[in-house]
């Protein structure tokens, strides 16, 4: 299969399987998705949405949040790891949204990435799910995948994204990058598929027989 013909099949595919595929992380607005998407670094979806509604419930905007001492934010997200890290940068970049930007998050990808404790994949699902400007970040899923799937050699997180944004019209890249990590969660996690196993690897490479070792992002 030629690589047109995997990047077609591969947005197929994943339209048919996820065709209106969820933010994965509860929010309501782009404020708590920032801090949702801040603590969801080296943390699971799953408990990062666990903790949140203890946190919004004490505060759900930067002008609330700028309050609350760092000791009670360091407490609530615990669970998430790394807190003595995220509760400074969530205190911090309340108040730089407070004073700077009359407690608004930017919707301009360099902007928030000068906001502590946001990189720029944190940047890219914020500027995609709050504001649905065409981004495509890319996590360790798909960092993982797009190599299993012949789609980048995996040099850098920085060059998947950009072999990805290559390969894919723009205007899927919002939907296709919760696509691809609902797969993986499903059917091509690091260990339930090595390369050889789940639908989308054995259709792109039929005849691989051992399985594709791929850089960590």
């Amino acid at each position: 299969m030629l690589k047109k013909e995997r990047v077609e099949f591969i947005r197929r595919r994943l339209a048919e399987l996820y065709p209106t595929p969820p933010i994965p992380l509860h929010h309501k607005d782009p404020y708590t998705l920032l801090v949702a998407v801040l603590l969801s670094a080296q943390c699971t979806d799953e408990r990062v949405n666990k903790v949140t509604p203890e946190l919004f419930a004490l505060a759900d905007n930067p002008f609330d949040m700028a309050k609350v001492p760092v000791e009670e934010i360091h407490r609530i997200i615990k669970p998430c790891g790394l807190a003595p890290q995220k509760s400074r940068a969530i205190a911090e970049l309340s108040n730089i949204l407070v004073h700077r930007y009359d407690g608004e998050v930017p919707a301009d990808i360099d902007a928030l990435e000068t906001l502590p404790g946001v990189g720029h994949k944190t940047a890219s699902v914020v500027m995609s799910q709050a504001f649905g400007v065409p981004t495509f970040p890319v996590d360790t899923h798909i960092h993982r995948l797009a190599q299993r799937w012949g789609l980048t050699d995996g040099r850098s997180v920085t060059q998947t994204e950009r072999d990805l944004k290559r390969l894919f019209p723009k205007e899927s890249w919002n939907d296709l990058h919760l696509q691809i990590i609902y797969y993986g969660r499903e059917f091509c996690s690091a260990r339930g598929c090595d390369g050889t196993r789940c639908e989308i690897c054995r259709t792109c490479y039929p005849n691989r027989k051992k399985p594709k070792v791929t850089r960590k992002a």
